[in-house]
């Protein structure tokens, strides 16, 4: 594999997979605006090195004028890894703005609450921080359509609420800041096989509390909801495609109850009110 023919994949191969969704996330949900400085957040893993891919792509050819950065936090990465995701970003061309966190030994002395929901928040808190640094405005992550879909139904089953990631939102601790999902409407599976037809090898979750409870990893919740994914797609193949348009298509005349912030109603109030 070499970086243009990974970069030629996106746009030839894998153009209506990756690219066109990637697109129509860009635009649907007016995600770029002229002028934005945008950092692109390096995990290591796949998601965020399409992305910064994608990103690179649309920099250069789109008709945004924006600016690019590349930023890589390292919480506390073993050597092994911090090298891995050095040749990956050589072999892609992406040059790492790369900083220091101690995010993994905070986490790993926690003993209550969940690691890996502390452990999110506060690489966010870290992420922001750094990309307001280098002037930008908005962090763009690689979550993709599986996450949101997934944490529909982690919410739904584990959570008591219908609620799911947004393609954007704003920072309510950084001021002047948005984060953006440009890969929203992109499936894990295609980002899988784009990795595997240019036979590149990336990162996974490397956290100290993963690799001491890997033998734990099957209980993980989301794992769970990518079981159930799999197997209502078996019979349904549109499945998780429908719940991802439901998350857009909400009749709130058939919601027997929302809210809006803190603000609460349902709809026997409605119910009550229309019938006056």
């Amino acid at each position: 594999m070499t970086q243009a023919e990974a970069e030629r994949s996106i746009i030839k191969k894998f153009r209506k997979e990756i690219w066109c969704n990637f697109v129509k996330s860009v635009k649907g949900y007016d995600l770029i605006s002229e002028g934005d400085e945008i950092a692109v957040c390096i995990s290591g893993g796949k998601d965020s090195f399409l992305l910064a891919k994608c990103m690179q792509e649309i920099h250069l050819h789109g008709k945004y004028r924006f600016g690019l950065k590349f930023i890589q936090m390292d919480p506390g990465y073993s050597e092994k890894n911090r090298i891995l995701i050095e040749e990956n970003a050589r072999a892609l061309g992406i040059g790492l703005h790369v900083f220091q966190s101690n995010i993994f030994e905070v986490v790993d002395s926690v003993e209550c609450g969940s690691p890996c929901y502390l452990c999110a928040r506060m690489r966010r808190g870290f992420l922001y921080e750094e990309a307001k640094k280098l002037g930008c405005n908005k962090i763009a992550l690689g979550h993709h359509f599986d996450d949101m879909v997934e944490t529909a139904l982690l919410s739904m089953f584990y959570g008591a609420e219908v609620k799911t990631m947004l393609p954007k939102l704003r920072s309510t601790s950084h001021e002047g800041m948005e984060l953006i999902r440009p890969l929203y409407s992109v499936r894990e599976r295609d980002i899988k096989a784009w990795a595997n037809y240019n036979e590149l090898s990336f990162l996974n979750c490397a956290c100290r509390f993963t690799e001491r409870a890997a033998e734990k990893e099957d209980e993980s919740k989301r794992r769970e909801m990518k079981r159930l994914l799999a197997e209502m797609e078996k019979s349904n193949p549109e499945a998780a495609n429908n719940l991802f348009r439901a998350l857009h298509n909400v009749n709130l005349d058939g919601i027997v109850g929302f809210r809006k912030g803190a603000v609460k109603t349902d709809f026997i109030r409605n119910y009550q009110k229309e019938g006056k």
